[in-house]
């Protein structure tokens, strides 16, 4: 028997960003708040079991080595099955602009074929193998807003947030994230002063703090920061015009991940549409993709989940990941 299911596979993009010292492993340690997003890539499923798999993709982009198929082998794997898979993407969370399009395409797949495949697999064990795909992944897999730590995949969810209407800016360029932490090593050093890193960690707890007071990523920008920006504006000086034009519109305006997409955070639709129509205008903006979006907590996140999911789950919606009616 074949199960089908059609999903929205949300968007992230980080409040605030702090790239504190380098690991022994080479990576750096992070301090850095995940939000989820309503922008979304569409992922259609094909399940059947089979004696041998076999995962096909439908993906205009023919992106290599993609985060689907990847998460797919990892899901069957653990759960000592085989099946044939064909999955179809359709793209429109732009790649490679720190709106974590990859990982969260990955996580999507991770909690969906235990569902069609009727088999539990725990959530701590979901989260294990997202951190081996990549470190946005485990994130996804509760969403809403979360304090993520060391390289960032030690994930701690917060509270919910008001779901404000954001504008998305997207230039086209892309940011690779290696040479992004290599510029910031250069500028900075791998091992930051006592004195700095404490600052910075002061800093970052500050902007949670006021995000959890207030429940509003608007309220709390004052006090945000994404240490990427500095070297990334540097090299590409068009990022650093096109953040300025969106700051005159609203003053909650940060860089996501390492770059390049842009946000900016208003007090309601109305402000953030009329904020579009005059950004459309401006000749700066022809060559952007200028999206509005909203903020997505984490109960919109695992509602959204329930509902595209709903005609394969057991009748238990309370349990987190989704449990399958088709489990034995």
């Amino acid at each position: 028997m074949t199960r089908r299911v059609r999903l929205r596979s949300l968007a992230k993009i980080n409040l605030d960003l702090r790239v504190l010292n380098q690991r022994a492993d080479g990576f750096h340690e992070l301090r850095t708040v995940f939000q989820t997003i309503s922008l979304a890539d569409t992922i259609e499923i094909e399940y059947e079991r089979a004696r041998r798999t076999v995962l096909e993709i439908d993906d205009r982009f023919k992106i290599a080595d993609n985060l689907v198929l990847r998460a797919a082998r990892a899901a069957l794997d653990a759960m000592k099955i085989s099946a044939h898979i064909r999955f179809r993407l359709k793209k429109s969370i732009p790649m490679g602009a720190g709106l974590g399009g990859g990982s969260s395409n990955a996580a999507a797949v991770l909690l969906a074929l235990p569902v069609l495949a009727g088999r539990r697999v725990a959530l701590q064990k979901l989260t294990s193998l997202g951190s081996e795909l990549g470190s946005d992944v485990p994130f996804f897999l509760t969403g809403g807003t979360a304090l993520a730590g060391d390289r960032g995949t030690k994930i701690h969810g917060l509270p919910d947030i008001a779901e404000e209407p954001i504008l998305l800016v997207s230039s086209g360029l892309h940011v690779a994230t290696g040479p992004a932490y290599r510029a910031l090593d250069d500028r900075f050093g791998t091992s930051l002063t006592s004195t700095v890193l404490s600052r910075k960690i002061n800093n970052f707890q500050r902007f949670v703090r006021t995000l959890g007071e207030t429940r509003s990523a608007k309220a709390a920008s004052a006090f945000s920061a994404n240490d990427f920006e500095q070297v990334v504006f540097g090299q590409y000086p068009q990022l650093k015009t096109l953040r300025g034009k969106l700051w005159k519109t609203v003053e909650a305006v940060r860089m996501t991940g390492s770059g390049s997409a842009l946000f900016g955070i208003y007090g309601s639709a109305a402000e953030r549409d009329l904020a579009r129509k005059g950004l459309e205008a401006d000749r700066v903006f022809r060559e952007c993709r200028v999206m509005p979006a909203k903020l997505v907590s984490g109960r919109g996140y695992q509602r959204l989940w329930r509902k595209q999911l709903a005609e394969h789950l057991g009748p238990n919606d309370s349990i987190w990941p989704p449990q399958s009616r088709y489990e034995r």
